[in-house]
């Protein structure tokens, strides 16, 4: 461990090997930090912290505050980071409550400057949330999801692997994977081909997801009728993951851009 004389380190934190600890960090007891990381100048690390090897935190992140929720009674819970997460400066990360016990966020993601996650929420892995973007309480993000600048995801939301929000979303419906969400109120704008060539999809599957949400928000039909075409459709793991998501969501999916007119 690397620990700057101007640090304070609980020695009942856990500190891995090699990691960097930055003057004026606070670092609580109930705290575990894997092998590798980084921490800025700063930065306060509160009781609760699981953070994962070889992640960065820049100066000025609050990670595992108490949850803003006056339901919060001082329960026990946790705040947990994968490996290989970027936090950058000034974001705000909270612990979970009684309803989930832990907030995480997982391996491999990229949280910009002053991305705030709220208690409870769940974030898979690869996942970038741009500058200024905030979850509420209780919201799940898939893997590889991106949010634009400025977003506000609604307590309660889900968003699908592959997902992405442009800047600016005010988000209160979920979000099926594979697709892109803009304008007010939030609508599909279309499939993140971009994302999905990215990532390895053939042009075949990428098609084939094209098709689903030509039946569910381009053509002129009701949701059954979609379904109905979406389940006539050749079998895929896809086609699958689409529908099962649909199936769970309990506020609904976001709707087609036509219907805003």
């Amino acid at each position: 461990m690397n620990h700057h004389p101007l640090a304070v380190v609980s020695p009942k934190a856990k500190i891995g090997k090699n990691v960097k600890i930055s003057p004026f960090v606070t670092i609580e007891e109930d705290v575990v930090i894997g092998d590798g990381s980084q921490i800025g100048p700063n930065a306060v690390i509160m009781s609760g912290s699981r953070i994962g090897q070889n992640c960065q935190i820049f100066p000025g992140a609050i990670i595992g505050a108490a949850p803003q929720d006056l339901k919060f009674k001082g329960e026990y819970s946790t705040l947990e980071v994968g490996d290989n997460t970027i936090i950058r400066e000034y974001c705000t990360l909270n612990r979970g409550t009684a309803a989930n016990e832990k907030t995480v966020v997982g391996s491999n993601c990229l949280l910009m400057a002053y991305v705030h996650i709220a208690h409870d929420c769940i974030v898979g892995n690869h996942c970038v949330l741009a500058n200024n973007s905030t979850l509420a309480g209780h919201v799940e993000l898939e893997d590889y999801v991106i949010l634009g600048g400025m977003s506000a995801v609604h307590q309660f939301t889900r968003i699908g692997a592959h997902a992405m929000l442009g800047g600016g979303v005010l988000l209160n419906k979920d979000v099926p994977p594979f697709i892109r969400v803009a304008h007010y109120p939030a609508s599909y704008i279309g499939v993140n081909v971009i994302g999905l060539k990215r990532r390895g999809f053939s042009v075949e599957t990428i098609e084939a997801i094209q098709d689903i949400y030509h039946q569910l928000f381009v053509a002129k039909q009701g949701r059954a009728d979609a379904l109905a075409n979406i389940d006539a459709l050749d079998h895929s793991k896809e086609k699958e993951q689409i529908l099962q998501f649909i199936e769970d969501s309990e506020i609904g999916i976001v709707k087609g851009l036509r219907s805003n007119a």
